[in-house]
């Protein structure tokens, strides 16, 4: 199912997302190397277990960030974004460690119509992401250029 359009959103709309997903060590390290981010806190366990309160890796905040946005899409703005405007007070309460299972709420702050571009608007989202236990582990608000209805560039 393709996303919603500008005028679908309504302040105060809350999604909890069907979608989870439960992060692996591979997500992790790959996504650390892939990002070039060779911090021992996301890739050693002998240096978490030692070195570090935790006793074990991090999964790195930004894969956390990432997934949390990710699992949103299918909800509320796939094939119908225009652009990120950008991610704003994003925050990492607690950490997330490989095998924690994900999942997102969002909730629509706001809308406006653009001022320059009459077929779009801007939708003001807060993203939060919770583990198997309940727990907040990330949140963020994200700002997201949409397509308003009667657009004829939409392709889902």
């Amino acid at each position: 199912m393709p996303g919603l359009l500008f005028e679908d959103f309504q302040d105060g709309q809350l999604f909890k997302h069907s979608i989870t997903r439960t992060v692996t060590e591979t997500d992790n390290v790959l996504f650390s190397t892939m990002t070039m981010n060779p911090a021992a806190l996301h890739l050693d366990h002998h240096y978490a277990a030692t070195e570090t309160e935790f006793g074990k890796p991090l999964v790195n905040s930004l894969f956390t960030l990432g997934l949390m946005i990710g699992i949103s899409v299918h909800d509320t703005t796939h094939g119908t974004t225009i652009a990120n405007l950008g991610m704003t007070d994003v925050v990492f309460p607690k950490p997330v460690f490989q095998g924690d299972t994900l999942h997102i709420e969002t909730r629509v702050l706001g809308k406006r119509r653009s001022k320059s571009r009459p077929n779009a608007g801007i939708v003001t989202f807060e993203h939060k992401a919770y583990n198997q236990r309940g727990e907040e582990v990330a949140s963020c608000t994200r700002q997201a250029f949409m397509h308003a209805r009667g657009t004829e560039t939409v392709k889902v």
